[in-house]
């Protein structure tokens, strides 16, 4: 038995995983009861039927409101991954030390020729692979962001020429409704959180500590200590 199986094997040293997902998965099952709940009480108002679980789970309505979220996380951490290489906050573990700022040397980043044999294959190459796999983080994000983003306008048009139409109003084509108040006012209340999030743990991270957290600096480390992680 490895020494990782007499850990607790698989659900342990998977935990933060399975127990974000497991959360996820009831946060959205909650949000779709909750979501449908609010799309009937808008058609009884207008003097439509309402609709079951599975039509509201394949409605546009539904997937705007799970897409604009998605968006503007993925886009938070995409931001957050190749922001952190140049931008720093003093006395934070969210941040690198000061003195690292960038892209930080091969031997640091234990690339190309100071590779070690347990590293990842593409991290000890010198071509294109070692360029993209030393962007792969970010690049992940920004993809998941621009899927996601485009998911919530293709939802979000949809949802928008229902209620149109529903208004007898004639329904707008897609790229119009990229430009509509609607689309932006969806994408920016939901990006200003976002940020305010990573700028609110940056600061509160330099003075304040959780006990066992990799998010926090260890409960003794000075407010100055930078990029400790406890």
């Amino acid at each position: 038995m490895t020494a990782d199986r007499s850990r607790g094997g698989f659900w342990r040293s998977n935990s933060l995983t399975l127990g974000f997902g497991g959360a996820f998965l009831v946060v959205l099952g909650a949000q779709a009861v909750a979501g449908r709940a609010e799309f009937n009480e808008q058609l009884v108002l207008e003097g439509l039927q309402q609709v079951g679980l599975g039509d509201y789970l394949m409605s546009s309505d539904f997937a705007v409101d799970v897409t604009e979220n998605w968006q503007s996380e993925f886009l938070q951490f995409f931001l957050y991954v190749f922001g952190t290489v140049y931008l720093l906050q003093r006395g934070s573990p969210e941040s690198k030390p000061l003195h690292k700022a960038g892209t930080e040397s091969e031997r640091e980043q234990r690339m190309g020729d100071h590779a070690r044999a347990n590293s990842p294959r593409w991290a000890g190459t010198k071509d294109w692979r070692q360029a993209v796999y030393s962007r792969s983080l970010g690049l992940a994000m920004a993809t998941f962001f621009v899927l996601s983003w485009l998911a919530q306008s293709i939802s979000g048009v949809a949802a928008f020429n229902e209620l149109r139409l529903r208004q007898l109003q004639a329904p707008v084509a897609w790229h119009s409704y990229l430009a509509s108040a609607d689309f932006w006012n969806r994408s920016l209340q939901n990006w200003q959180s976002e940020l305010l999030a990573v700028a609110a743990m940056a600061v509160l991270s330099v003075y304040l500590r959780q006990r066992g957290s990799p998010e926090s600096k260890p409960v003794g480390a000075t407010h100055e200590a930078t990029g400790v992680e406890g």
